[in-house]
């Protein structure tokens, strides 16, 4: 419990600010602001993209994730590292490869098909692994007793990746819902375009605070819709035995069309931007690369992604575990609050931070642990959602075990409870970095004097159209993020 209160004052940091902000105006001006056309036709549109790239995400993600691991696919571990590699896309490098060839492909329609392309991995991943931890005893029972494939994977295997894949749509959703960069590149209003702008263009951030609550609302919503549609089962196996490789489903005539689908998903999430990416660098070649910019920025992604991946999962553990083994209203709420934060854009967290450290933490004012704290607060859910599914997978038998032969509490949770959630824990920490790695609006503010990343720098050279020039981060960036991402998924394979 101890751990898991500092991880939501953690995360409510900026929540606390908004608050305040909001409140310095009085309740008349904020009735007033909510009440506004645009503030109800902002709640509209950011939950009509958000809802449709879930749906999206989950439509790719699931069907890619069954045939990677439960099927003859040909070539299906090489399909399976190809089905995570947009991960390492950041979401504004892809609508950056889109705008700048097709400017006419943008609003929902741009928004729309790069956020689900850039998404989909969140659920594929965690559901991928769901499905290979699985006990395959439970399938076999089912044909046994005259159920088909189709109907097995159905009623049976999706079941059991419940949990991982209602973790990775909630995080598509409060991706799709906070992110800021796409819908600025696609000329989309949303709450976070909307926040941006008034927070830039006026003195008066009240608005900008009102408008930031609503968002957090919304996220508050979907993560409790989230919460009661897991309800209160059990996914774990209760009987013995022991966990073996499953016999993969023969796809037969369908082969073709499975390996089609996944060609065009490849395509259209990886194909296309590396394409765009080799002409602007090809186009940019004469001006030669900036060396002497492009290492340090490098460095500085990888080492403060590291940082922060650290300090979220250190969070993010306690209330993980908590969620998945208490899920009363204590462990609800913890789980609630930590998404609390993850809701509010980059910007806001960033302003936020930036009073309290102006405030509060002087000593640490735009140095790196300020930034570190951002990342912390912006991506804990990530591996709060991994963690709780991970756990929820393995049985308190084998906890009620270990407290019979003497075992403490805490010997329990790290003798058992941790390693088995290990995997879980693993995924949380990858995504976080490679998420971390690609965060733009919050690094601008909260970067240290004279630190730049590779999103920085492309984001000064795309503001101001210089796609050329931009080219060569956006590709570091891209290889980069490509590494974890390539481990993360052959070590799950493994």
């Amino acid at each position: 419990m101890l751990p898991a209160v500092v991880a939501a004052a953690v995360a409510l940091l900026p929540v606390a600010y908004l608050v305040v902000r909001a409140a310095e105006a009085g309740w008349g001006a904020v009735v007033e602001i909510l009440l506004r056309d645009r503030t109800l036709a902002l709640v509209a549109r950011s939950l009509v993209l958000a809802v449709a790239v879930t749906a999206t995400a989950l439509a790719i993600g699931l069907p890619l994730a069954w045939l990677t691991t439960r099927t003859d696919l040909p070539g299906r571990r090489a399909w399976g590292v190809v089905a995570a590699l947009p991960l390492a896309v950041p979401s504004f490098v892809a609508a950056y490869t889109w705008i700048s060839v097709l400017p006419q492909v943008s609003g929902f329609l741009g928004t729309w098909l790069v956020l689900s392309f850039s998404t989909y991995p969140y659920v594929y991943l965690p559901v991928a692994a769901a499905l290979r931890g699985t006990d395959p005893a439970l399938e076999e029972v089912a044909r046994s007793l005259g159920r088909g494939a189709l109907r097995t994977s159905l009623s049976v295997t999706a079941r059991m990746a419940r949990p991982a894949a209602t973790a990775g749509a909630l995080l598509v959703a409060l991706y799709a819902l906070s992110d800021f960069g796409t819908p600025s590149l696609m000329r989309y209003d949303v709450f976070t375009r909307a926040i941006h702008t008034s927070y830039t263009a006026s003195f008066d951030r009240t608005p900008a605070a009102v408008l930031s609550l609503v968002l957090v609302a919304l996220t508050v919503a979907i993560t409790i819709a989230e919460t009661r549609s897991r309800g209160r089962a059990e996914y774990a196996r209760i009987g013995a035995g022991a966990t073996r490789d499953t016999r993969p489903i023969r796809l037969g005539r369908a082969t073709p069309l499975a390996v089609g689908g996944a060609a065009l998903v490849a395509g259209v999430a990886l194909g296309y931007p590396a394409a765009v990416l080799a002409h602007w660098v090809s186009q940019g070649r004469s001006a030669g690369v900036d060396w002497a910019v492009l290492g340090p920025a490098g460095l500085s992604t990888v080492w403060v992604a590291l940082l922060g991946a650290a300090a979220a999962t250190a969070l993010a553990v306690p209330v993980g575990v908590l969620a998945a083994r208490h899920p009363g209203r204590g462990g609800r709420l913890f789980e609630h609050l930590t998404f609390a934060g993850h809701a509010v854009p980059g910007l806001v967290v960033a302003l936020a931070l930036v009073f309290f450290g102006v405030r509060y933490a002087q000593p640490i004012y735009q140095e790196t642990p300020l930034l570190v704290l951002a990342y912390a607060v912006l991506f804990m859910p990530a591996v709060v959602g991994s963690v709780r599914a991970a756990v929820s997978q393995s049985p308190r038998r084998l906890e009620e075990v270990a407290r019979s032969l003497g075992r403490t509490p805490a010997g329990v949770l790290r003798h058992v409870t941790l390693p088995l959630a290990a995997p879980g824990v693993a995924a949380g920490f990858a995504l976080v970095t490679l998420t971390a790695m690609k965060e733009l609006p919050a690094t601008l503010l909260l970067r240290p004097t004279g630190m730049d990343t590779l999103a920085t720098r492309l984001w000064t050279h795309t503001g101001v159209g210089a796609y050329a020039a931009a080219a060569p981060y956006a590709v570091a960036l891209v290889l980069l993020a490509a590494v974890p991402t390539v481990v993360l998924s052959r070590v799950q394979a493994r």
